[in-house]
């Protein structure tokens, strides 16, 4: 016998058997092709859920700058009608006050609610109580 005669063909072995996308002898681990279309399916699931669960938390975030924004809006609102109303005195900061509407139209403030006026009342309507905020808005009470 000759000890260099190898009975396999050289066409079907290899020097690195670890490179080979298959096995290449009967212990080798089993390699099974994968479902391509279930692992993609997974992975949209997947990325769907993460997505619509941020859009969802913009959505919140929104939500709540909008309301924020109509609350400003709101106070500036009550802000310029106040300081277009008639004021005799020094409004002070965290301090609550009465806007009133004269006869006439007009609007004042004043530092006596309607229960504290006497019989002869110098106003037609109590418009609301406000307060003055550090900002120098002010806000409904």
């Amino acid at each position: 016998m000759n000890r260099e005669f190898n009975p396999i063909d050289k066409d079907k072995i290899t020097e690195s058997p670890g490179t080979l996308a298959y096995p290449h002898h009967v212990g080798s681990v089993a390699i099974k092709p994968e479902d391509v279309g279930k692992i993609k399916g997974r992975a949209l699931a997947a990325m769907e859920q993460q997505t619509n669960k941020q859009l969802g938390q913009l959505k919140q975030q929104m939500q709540l700058i909008a309301e924020q924004a109509n609350e400003i809006k709101r106070r500036i609102d009550i802000s310029n009608q106040i300081y277009g109303a008639q004021i005799g005195f020094e409004p002070l900061v965290g301090h609550n006050y009465f806007l009133y509407q004269k006869e006439t139209g007009e609007f004042f403030l004043s530092m006596l609610s309607p229960d504290e006026w006497g019989r002869k009342r110098p106003f037609k309507t109590f418009m609301s109580e406000v307060t003055l905020l550090a900002d120098h808005t002010w806000d409904l009470v």
